[in-house]
């Protein structure tokens, strides 16, 4: 096998709001029955995925909080990949009235329109800290960190390279970790910028989506034709 593992974004990719499909955990399954991991990389706090995904353990390695948190759900192990958020941040973004703020082990969250004030209280405090975008949220996290370094310290500990791990994705911060692996795949309901990226769009939207591309890699290890898999779609 040239592919040996499925790294797989959450919200919009494997879930339709917030939630997975039966045929989706059992697709996920099949992939596990043929010899390869999956590995989940998403925006959220564990807290919130244990919530909205219950079948968790499903996935061999986390990388959760858009790259601050590896989660290895085998021993129940949640690691920090960077330092905590500055509480001083958190509370000069509070007092400048940025309304919702949820602040993980590593990532500070909030949404549009927010970002001017929040990159605002960056520049002021002197922070180390970029913003990344998806889909109307606003991720805070330390410069350096996004999911495709997570992933990188997944695959570390699972031994494989990013050479043998297909990705797949649909929003503006799935581009670091598809841009990384060995095959970058977007379901038919990713933004433009992210087909781009890619190498194979499927023909179906979020987890149906994923099921097609799990057949492709168990039938064939994504032995296509990709002129003809690469495909505009509206």
């Amino acid at each position: 096998m040239r592919y040996l593992a499925l790294a797989t974004d959450y919200d919009g990719t494997l879930a339709t709001k917030g939630h997975v499909q039966p045929e989706v955990i059992e697709a996920l399954k099949a992939l596990k029955a043929s010899g390869r991991k999956v590995i989940l990389v998403t925006g959220r706090e564990m807290k919130d995925l244990f919530d909205a995904f219950p079948q968790y353990a499903i996935f061999d390695m986390i990388v959760a909080e858009n790259g601050a948190v590896l989660y290895d759900p085998s021993v129940n192990s949640e690691t920090p990949l960077t330092e905590a958020p500055s509480e001083t941040f958190v509370a000069a973004i509070t007092a400048r009235g940025v309304q919702p703020i949820s602040v993980g082990r590593g990532i500070v969250a909030t949404w549009e329109p927010h970002e001017m004030t929040v990159l605002t209280a960056i520049r002021e405090l002197g922070l180390e800290l970029e913003m990344i975008f998806n889909k109307g949220a606003i991720m805070i996290l330390p410069s350096g960190v996004n999911k495709s370094t997570g992933l990188k310290a997944a695959l570390e500990i699972l031994n494989l390279t990013f050479e043998s791990v297909v990705g797949v994705g649909d929003a503006e911060n799935d581009h670091t970790f598809l841009k990384a692996c060995g095959f970058a795949v977007a379901v038919r309901n990713a933004i433009p910028s992210i087909k781009e990226t890619a190498t194979m769009v499927t023909e179906s939207e979020r987890g149906l989506g994923v099921i097609e591309l799990i057949k492709e890699i168990i039938e064939n290890d994504l032995a296509i034709d990709i002129n003809q898999e690469r495909i505009a779609q509206p």
